[in-house]
Parts: structure tokens; C-alpha cells; sequence
């Protein structure tokens, strides 16, 4: 269940010098409760407010150090992971919407058979980006009504998680 989120609110986690702590509208009720191992790469958290990003929703809730985190914002990533970029759905993508790939529509896995059949660490060594910065998974391109989503900076040929 990857999803359209805007990030309402971030501040850095109290605890913990990687993280940052964000609530994120996801298209529910309530925004989600987040964290994010991005400080290292947005110095700011003034960088991410306001952004539109790719969610995973579907995770288990976790603690990360103390905080109750819902999700996870995906991003590109070089092999050593000394560069992170958000993945960016395009202007025009409906908060909530899901994120599919072409060829593969269908319903969302619950949280609880994700975290039992670790649904996840299968499908994460084929999310990709292309050689335009574009999200695919086993090369089928990633499509919001808006069109693919992008590295916020075109990060080519990168893991995505």
C-alpha cells in the first residue's frame, strides 16, 4: 500500500541525531506519525514541510527510539547511501491515491500479512529508479494520476526504500 502523503509538520526526533519526526496526510482521517532517517540529508526540517512524497502505509507500527512511527517516506539511494532523495509523485497527484506500477494493479496487503510474510523485504531489491530518476519495480514504471513518481533531484539507477 504505497500512497500520495504531504508532509504537514516535521521536527527533528529529541533523541535521536538521523531522525526526524513528521505527521503526513495520507488521505485518512488523522495524519500519520512518521520517522525518517533523513536529517543527514535535508539539513532542515523547513526542507521537508510542505512536501509531497511516496509513503508506505502498510508497515507495522513501530517505535524508533520512543516515537510511534506509521509508515515509512521512501527514497532513492546511492549504493554507499551517502545520497538520499525523497521520492516525489508529480504536481497534480491526489493525496491518498495509491501508488501502482504498470501491469500491477490490485488490492493492498494488510499490515499484519506484511509483517508475517515479510511482503516487503521481498519486493524491495526490484524498487528501483530508472535511468530518468523514475520509480519502477521490476521495471514497470510507477503511475499516480499525474504520472511516475520521481527523485526529487533525478537520481538515476538508485535503490528505493
Amino acid at each position: 500500500d504505497i500512497r500520495v502523503g504531504k508532509i504537514l509538520k516535521a521536527w527533528p526526533h529529541p533523541e535521536a541525531e538521523k531522525l526526524y519526526c513528521e505527521e503526513i496526510d495520507v488521505g485518512e482521517e488523522q495524519p500519520r506519525q512518521i520517522a525518517s532517517g533523513l536529517r543527514p540529508f535535508y539539513p532542515s526540517a523547513d526542507d521537508l514541510i510542505g512536501k509531497t512524497v511516496m509513503v508506505l502505509c502498510n508497515l507495522k507500527s513501530r517505535k524508533l527510539v520512543g516515537f510511534p512511527s506509521h509508515g515509512m517516506v521512501m527514497c532513492a539511494s546511492n549504493a554507499d547511501h551517502t545520497a538520499v532523495e525523497t521520492m516525489e509523485p508529480p504536481a497534480g497527484a491526489q493525496i491518498g491515491e495509491r501508488i501502482m506500477f504498470e501491469g500491477y494493479d490490485g488490492e493492498a496487503e494488510t499490515e499484519a500479512k506484511v509483517a508475517k510474510k515479510e511482503v516487503f523485504e521481498t519486493v524491495a531489491p526490484d524498487l528501483k529508479t530508472n535511468a530518468e530518476g523514475i520509480c519502477v519495480w521490476k521495471g514497470a514504471i510507477s503511475k499516480t494520476s499525474a504520472g511516475p513518481v520521481k527523485a526529487s533531484k533525478g537520481m538515476a539507477n538508485a535503490q528505493v526504500a
